[in-house]
């Protein structure tokens, strides 16, 4: 990333806008590798200095990830005048760093979701070239038998005439009105119409992975944690099996 100003690197990290970040430093709340920072125009390597400000250390890297939990009735959006978004449950200081999210769930869809201001990662994960898996948990109505199994095996031609890519799809044996589906594209309301191609619509919705990465079980909805480099790298190199 190379050197860049402190007053800048702060801005970027979500706690501070530049104005405030000039005032934090010449207040004298600022530090780098332990020593008092005097001017905003200090350059700093922002991954490895240890910035802290009011004793707290900061993330001075450009590009952030987070996992988060999307609750039912939330939109899958940045900004909607009418409804919340999944940007809107985040605290202020994410909310500056321009974060939006990685492909799209369906506002009664629930699950996993990821938020990043990383472009080029946000198109690695949702073109289906890359061919990373998304993993749904489902509950429809009616049942599902193995004629079902080979169709999205084959591959789904919806009732508009789009042709989906070939799927996977488990049915619970204890319950044929259960299972999981995997798609490696990202079609409007995708899996829902899938399934109710198959005369079975769907009730209840929830991405459980995509790629390597599971969700975090332990993160109630609308809850988010950051994805470290370990998490990002079995998102994009690994795929669940179901």
């Amino acid at each position: 990333m190379g050197l860049l100003r402190i007053d800048k690197v702060i801005c970027d990290s979500g706690i501070a806008t530049r104005s405030e970040a000039k005032k934090l430093i010449a207040s004298g709340r600022v530090y780098a590798d332990g020593k008092k920072i005097a001017s905003a125009d200090t350059k700093v390597d922002a991954e490895n200095s240890g910035i802290c400000v009011d004793g707290q250390i900061i993330n001075g890297k450009k590009h952030r990830y987070f996992i988060m939990n999307k609750p039912e009735g939330v939109l899958s959006a940045t900004e909607d005048r009418m409804q919340k978004t999944v940007v809107d449950l985040l605290p202020p200081e994410l909310s500056r760093l321009n974060l939006f999210p990685v492909g799209r769930l369906d506002k009664d869809t629930t699950g996993l979701i990821i938020l990043t201001n990383d472009g080029d990662f946000c198109h690695e994960v949702t073109s289906p070239k890359h061919h990373i898996q998304k993993v749904y948990e489902f509950t429809v109505e009616g049942t599902l038998s193995e004629e079902d199994v080979e169709a999205f095996k084959q591959g789904i031609i919806l009732r508009d005439g789009t042709k989906c890519m070939p799927a996977v799809l488990k049915i619970d044996n204890e319950n044929k009105s259960h299972g999981f589906a995997a798609v490696f594209e990202g079609k409007y309301h995708q899996v829902k119409r899938m399934l109710a191609s198959r005369g079975t619509p769907v009730i209840k919705l929830k991405r459980i992975s995509i790629g390597g990465l599971k969700l975090n079980e332990s993160l109630k909805y609308g809850e988010y944690q950051e994805m470290d480099e370990n998490e990002i790298k079995i998102l994009v190199n690994k795929n669940v099996s179901i």
